[in-house]
């Protein structure tokens, strides 16, 4: 019994050493991928925010649509850029979670709801006039641990922390 307990910390311990450097790489370039993808979309499309605007939360509501739209242009791809490249991630983590709970609010929650259930509904991809959050909202979930956790070793962030405490 003690050589499988040996053998489960071993495995553990070399777990932990990789898992500071890798887990959180695929959450980072997948984050970076997709707000990168939705920002060049942004800077390539036409702007939509007069549609929705009044959805926005407070203060984002008040700020003119082509500013929230250069914005969230602007977030999505240098937010990205600095996920995949683990530079600057807790900063730029948080800034998409703000963004997407913006964008949960103003877009993908449901006009009207009456029920826990069918609020529930709207926990989906396509908008069945339910709403659609399911997205957004697995966006945030990744982009927590980011927000709490930093890049991780095998970040930019990390480069920078120790050539700094040099």
């Amino acid at each position: 019994m003690d050589t499988i307990i040996t053998y489960w910390n071993r495995l553990v311990a070399a777990l932990e050493t990789g898992g500071a450097w890798l887990a959180l790489i695929p959450i980072r370039l997948l984050m970076g991928y997709e707000f990168g993808k939705a920002g060049f979309t942004k800077l390539n499309g036409k702007n939509w925010f007069g549609n929705v605007q009044d959805n926005f939360l407070f203060p984002f509501s008040l700020v003119p649509v082509e500013v929230s739209w250069f914005l969230a242009t602007w977030v999505e791809i240098l937010g990205g850029i600095g996920l995949a490249l683990g530079l600057a991630t807790r900063f730029w983590a948080f800034s998409l979670v703000i963004l997407s709970i913006n964008a949960i609010a103003a877009v993908h929650w449901p006009a009207e709801w009456s029920s826990l259930s069918e609020l529930w509904q709207g926990y989906s991809v396509s908008n069945k006039g339910f709403g659609n959050y399911r997205i957004p909202l697995l966006f945030i979930a990744m982009l927590v641990p980011l927000v709490f956790l930093g890049g991780g070793k095998a970040s930019l962030d990390h480069v920078l922390s120790r050539v700094v405490k040099r």
